[in-house]
């Protein structure tokens, strides 16, 4: 045979074993059967031909196998196809068996596909974690007396799995505890009240069911800090006693206008009076003129008149510099 056949064979036969072990990965088979895991050859090529890594699901099965755990190989390739993450389904269930903490295998995957970290929930459940509320400055409340306080509080939560699909994330409970700490500073009488006695304000708060509907289970709700702020109160009043001085001088603008134009009213009405006057002494010489061409007035009639007229203008006079000068001294 020519060398160069025996070199095609050679090549031929590497690749047919490199394809061999790649479709059928005997090393991961054996490692399956030394460890007690039922799986066949035919199963590991039917994963390669789904596109399936085969040691996933192996070593998923081999973990769950050394925990005690009941999963089979359908499970986990289903849930692998669906977008899931194998490795942390099977590593959940460890730990919360561990734990003591139902958690099936059907519930572990709706979790995980819902996009929770389900070990983290896990670990949640028997390790409580603490959260800040809020997460960054303080919560601002106003006591009945004005005086604004500024809080901060540290929820401690533990996960609830049978809620965790479906129920409100961290900042639902972050904003219920903030509504509940404004609440509860808003009904002190005063401020000096929510000093002495902060942890009045975590009773009330917890008493009040904030995690309902929620995929947590708040165990409890610590006042950290507490400061005093401004004085809302006062500065209300200021605001309110501003406001009302505009509004007084307003209504005092709105009088001044009111007997200005009253004023001009009466001006008006004098003028119209004095030309009135005028125009009635104006008519006197001719009504004069008439009743001498009349014979209605005699010479010494109208001589009377203008002593009449001489004496009142006299009288008018002296009574002007009467009130002049004022009264004489005695």
């Amino acid at each position: 045979m020519p060398p160069i056949f025996s070199l095609f064979g050679l090549i031929g036969i590497l690749v047919f074993v490199i394809l061999f072990l790649y479709f059928i990965p005997v090393q991961l088979w054996i490692t399956a059967i030394a460890s007690r895991v039922r799986v066949s050859l035919a199963s590991l090529v039917g994963m390669r031909l789904r596109k399936i890594p085969p040691s996933l699901i192996v070593n998923g099965l081999i973990n769950a196998q050394k925990a005690g755990l009941q999963i089979n190989t359908s499970d986990l390739e289903t849930h692998y196809l669906a977008g899931g993450n194998v490795t942390r389904v099977v590593n959940a269930m460890i730990a919360a068996d561990k734990a003591g903490i139902p958690l099936p295998f059907n519930r572990a995957t709706a979790i995980d596909l819902a996009g929770r970290n389900v070990l983290d929930a896990v670990q949640t459940s028997v390790y409580p974690k603490v959260i800040d509320c809020p997460k960054e400055g303080k919560i601002a409340a106003v006591a009945k007396d004005g005086i604004q306080l500024q809080a901060r509080a540290l929820v401690t939560v533990r996960a609830n799995i049978e809620r965790l699909v479906g129920g409100a994330t961290e900042e639902t409970i972050i904003a219920r505890v903030g509504e509940g700490i404004v609440s509860a500073i808003g009904s002190a009488n005063t401020y000096a009240v929510v000093l002495e006695n902060p942890d009045n304000i975590s009773k009330i708060v917890l008493s009040r069911g904030l995690d309902s509907g929620t995929a947590f289970e708040i165990l409890s709700i610590d006042i950290a800090d507490v400061d005093v702020g401004k004085n809302i109160g006062a500065f209300l009043q200021a605001d309110q006693a501003e406001a009302d001085l505009k509004v007084a001088q307003a209504k005092a603008e709105t009088r001044r206008a009111m007997a200005v134009a009253a004023e001009q009213e009466m001006k008006a009405k004098v003028q119209e009076m004095r030309a009135k006057v005028v125009e009635a002494e104006a008519q006197v010489p001719l009504a004069i003129s008439k009743a001498f061409e009349n014979g209605q007035l005699g010479v010494f009639d109208y001589y009377n008149i203008k002593n009449i007229e001489s004496d009142t203008s006299m009288r008018d006079s002296i009574a002007g510099e009467a009130d002049t000068d004022g009264p004489e001294e005695s």
